[in-house]
């Protein structure tokens, strides 16, 4: 795949941008804010290994976008002392992708997948041995004179990201060691992470100004991180540098992203249900063709919040949209139980 012209790096220079998120990412576990149950165990697993002189066992990580995936895998290959080797599911298009990275892996190196869920069922079958047996089996000729032949792979581990585990294969979760799940972020971690942030960008802040972020960053320090920029940036043309809370505020209400950070996606995705299907319940995709999304783009991005919040609800029959979300937008509710309308 041909890099986007627009992100091409040349002569050797970083963007700033990239300079802030990669100075942003946490490199070790006593640097990561959050998460705490996953770090003691994360500890745990790395320290084993280490007592043992083997590498870690396979890991899988999932949860929504942004709670600190990616992250986690640099970090066990910072804390192990390793090499990681970064890629994803959809990047593996053949078998031959898959052993071409696997042969060149050596020991002890991380293979970290990114939407694991997305492999393909060939790619699959030649990562079950490798995981399991640290082998690769190729198959050389064609016809009758076709024969296998299985290469033995140093030892290393795979660590697999995914936000929709459901559509992980059986076989293949079974072949992780250690399962982890992330939770959306509480604001006190959130507000930490945008403090450490504003320190790195050289801000001037105050506490009220990094409330107001951590409070509409829906509970993931990527969006609380996308929002820092967006109110630095405000804050420079329009407040003399300094982030307070009225500044967060009006930055952030410019951007269309209100108090609990709902932003204009997750308003259109409930007025649709509202307005347009008296409620509900109606079908996911009904609701992606009616505000022009794509449907895991409304199931991974929208809906895990909206649910999160009671707001939105999953029923057999599709989604429904809960007493809640008619007030927080300011509609009257009518219950569909004609006994017990409200207005």
């Amino acid at each position: 795949m041909m890099a986007n012209p627009t992100n091409r790096i040349t002569d050797g220079e970083i963007h700033p941008e990239d300079q802030f998120d990669r100075a942003l990412r946490p490199t070790n576990l006593g640097e990561l804010i959050g998460q705490t149950q996953i770090k003691e165990n994360l500890a745990i697993l790395i320290e084993a290994a280490k007592l043992r002189s083997e590498p870690l066992d396979h890991v899988l990580f999932y949860g929504p976008p942004g709670l600190g995936k990616t992250t986690l895998a640099h970090i066990l290959a910072n804390e192990m002392g390793v090499n990681i080797k970064v890629t994803s599911g959809p990047a593996i298009e053949r078998a031959g992708d898959l052993a071409a990275i696997l042969t060149n892996l050596r020991e002890s190196d991380i293979l970290f997948i990114d939407e694991i869920h997305r492999l393909g069922r060939a790619v699959e079958e030649v990562l079950y041995p490798a995981m399991e047996d640290f082998s690769l089996d190729i198959v050389i000729g064609k016809g009758p004179a076709a024969r296998s032949i299985r290469l033995k792979l140093p030892h290393f581990t795979v660590v697999g990201a995914t936000t929709r585990l459901a559509l992980v294969t059986s076989p293949l979760r079974a072949r992780f060691g250690a399962t982890y799940r992330l939770d959306y972020y509480d604001i006190d971690a959130l507000v930490e992470i945008v403090q450490r942030g504003a320190g790195l960008l050289q801000i001037e802040y105050d506490a009220q100004g990094v409330y107001e972020i951590a409070t509409r960053s829906r509970g993931t320090p990527r969006v609380a991180l996308r929002m820092l920029r967006r109110v630095r940036d405000f804050a420079q043309v329009r407040a003399e540098g300094r982030i307070t809370g009225l500044v967060s505020e009006a930055a952030l209400d410019l951007l269309n992203i209100d108090g609990l950070g709902l932003d204009d996606l997750d308003r259109r995705v409930l007025l649709c249900v509202i307005e347009k299907y008296d409620g509900g319940p109606v079908g996911l995709n009904t609701i992606a063709a009616s505000v022009s999304e794509e449907p895991d783009t409304i199931m991974d991005v929208v809906e895990p919040y909206l649910l999160q919040l009671g707001y939105l609800e999953r029923t057999p029959q599709g989604r429904q949209a809960t007493r809640s979300a008619y007030e927080h937008l300011g509609l009257g509710y009518s219950s569909k139980d004609p006994q017990q309308k409200l207005f």
